[in-house]
């Protein structure tokens, strides 16, 4: 798999890509009747027309080639994130290239979701905490959100919603927001670990005073291990766990070609917490943390994350990103503080394509279905994830 930093190359149209602006690919459908979405299709008139092409990822390899080229690009704008949805959830990749001449000005990746459920949609991304905008700016950007909507309506979608960029549509509402946690990892670990609060400190010395154990590893086996853990800690929290598909492909798209680790904790022989890490060029992702809460007063998870702070740090790593946090959370919040991480905020954006408007959502992370998914025995809630997760995406 390409890293996100290797080198672009111009993108070369492919016979199987349509250009949106040809006569088949233009939409015919009404323009956007509210006021931010007339704002929205208003795009000033250019001396070049950019060609919209819309791009397979998995069959199309200078797809990573190219947006490599943008600083911000990470792992999940590239290929192999497009393969793990693909595989397994049935998701079917629908990319935006925006082709002024010269280099491409704006990429776009979006999955189709197509559920009997929750309706046929594109989201940028499914499963997916925050996905940077690559554009050459705001106007760029906004063209290729626009393209969406067009392709959208094309598709017939219910909706379309982005992960990121809502800074760059100034018309358009957030329609949900959450806290984003980053710690940099330029300082030396001993540096590092000055910085975090006093408990977590204390919660570090204690593992390992208790003869925890941490070790790296990008196994299948690993990922196994872990995702023991993972269900245990969904049913705590009242969710069911995902698929183990849906793990699996992590390692075998991801972690297992090199982008990611899984780290696990062990009292012995009996794992007590884990957690999973996907990498982005000098970018590390904390995607995924789980433990066993008998032995949770061992502070086995806090070890985990220290280990792994120090192994990204040695590894030459410059950042760690914390993912995204529900306003609600208090308690996970304090925690990725506590590590003495960088708070921001981000919005996502959703538009209805049957209403032609934005809309604002609730955040649906808790809810009476908590209580119900807690006192589900496990068989059952992997069933129900199994079953759940390809309408929710």
């Amino acid at each position: 798999m390409p890293t996100p930093h290797s080198a672009a190359s111009a993108l070369v149209r492919a016979p199987w890509r349509e250009p949106l602006g040809s006569a088949g690919g233009r939409s015919s459908s009404p323009a956007a009747t509210s006021a931010s979405a007339a704002s929205l299709a208003n795009r000033s008139s250019r001396a070049e027309v950019a060609a919209v092409q819309l791009v397979d990822p998995l069959v199309e390899p200078l797809w990573d080639e190219q947006v490599s080229a943008h600083p911000d690009v990470t792992l999940f704008h590239c290929a192999a994130w497009a393969a793990v949805l693909a595989d397994t959830y049935g998701q079917k990749p629908v990319y935006l290239a925006i082709a002024p001449p010269g280099s491409p000005a704006a990429w776009l990746p979006v999955m189709e979701v197509d559920s009997w459920w929750t309706g046929r949609r594109g989201v940028a991304l499914p499963f997916t905490d925050y996905l940077a905008p690559l554009a050459s700016g705001p106007a760029a950007f906004a063209e290729v959100f626009h393209e969406a909507l067009r392709v959208g309506r094309d598709r017939h979608w219910r909706s379309f919603e982005c992960r990121g960029g809502a800074e760059w549509l100034s018309q358009a509402p957030p329609s949900l927001v959450f806290y984003r946690h980053a710690l940099e990892l330029t300082a030396k670990t001993d540096r590092l670990f000055s910085r975090f609060d006093a408990a977590v400190r204390r919660a570090v010395r204690k593992a390992e005073r208790s003869q925890v154990s941490v070790e790296p590893s990008d196994t299948p086996d690993a990922i196994a291990t872990y995702y023991a853990l993972h269900c245990r800690t969904r049913r705590k929290h009242g969710l069911p766990p995902q698929p183990f598909a849906f793990f699996r492909n992590i390692q075998r798209h991801v972690i297992g070609r090199g982008a990611g680790r899984v780290f696990i904790a062990r009292q012995g022989d009996r794992p007590v917490a884990g957690a999973v890490f996907l990498h982005s060029g000098k970018r590390a992702h904390f995607k995924f943390g789980a433990s066993d809460a008998s032995a949770q007063h061992l502070r086995p998870s806090n070890l985990v994350m220290w280990r792994a702070i120090q192994w990204h740090a040695d590894q030459g790593f410059t950042t760690m990103d914390f993912g995204r946090t529900s306003v609600a959370h208090e308690g996970l919040r304090r925690f990725k503080l506590g590590w003495g991480a960088t708070e921001t905020t981000t919005a996502y954006v959703r538009y209805d394509l049957r209403k032609e408007s934005f809309v604002i959502e609730r955040d649906r992370a808790d809810g009476w279905y908590n209580r119900v998914f807690s006192l589900m025995p496990l068989r059952a809630l992997k069933w129900v994830g199994a079953r759940l997760y390809p309408h929710l995406a």
